[in-house]
């Protein structure tokens, strides 16, 4: 039992981690989009007409999920105002 153990506590340090994302939605550049960058690495790519619409998601479809519920969807059209 006790080699059991430790075989499966050496498997689990050395298989890889799942990577964690997290994802965000924005209005960016007048249209909603889900991004996993963070808004410092948006405002960066897409300059200053990005603003946060949401708070941090820790997966996709949920990013997805809230944009579509409250903005109409990735693509539609939105401001930062």
């Amino acid at each position: 039992m006790k080699k059991l153990l430790a075989a499966l506590a050496i498997a689990a340090v050395l298989s890889p981690a799942a990577a964690h994302a997290d994802y965000y939605v924005y209005c960016a550049n007048n249209r909603i989009e889900v991004d996993s960058r963070d808004p410092n690495q948006m405002r960066i790519a897409r300059g200053s007409g990005v603003c946060q619409m949401g708070p941090k998601f820790g997966f996709l479809s949920s990013a997805q999920d809230f944009a579509r519920n409250n903005f109409g969807g990735a693509g539609r059209p939105c401001s930062c105002r």
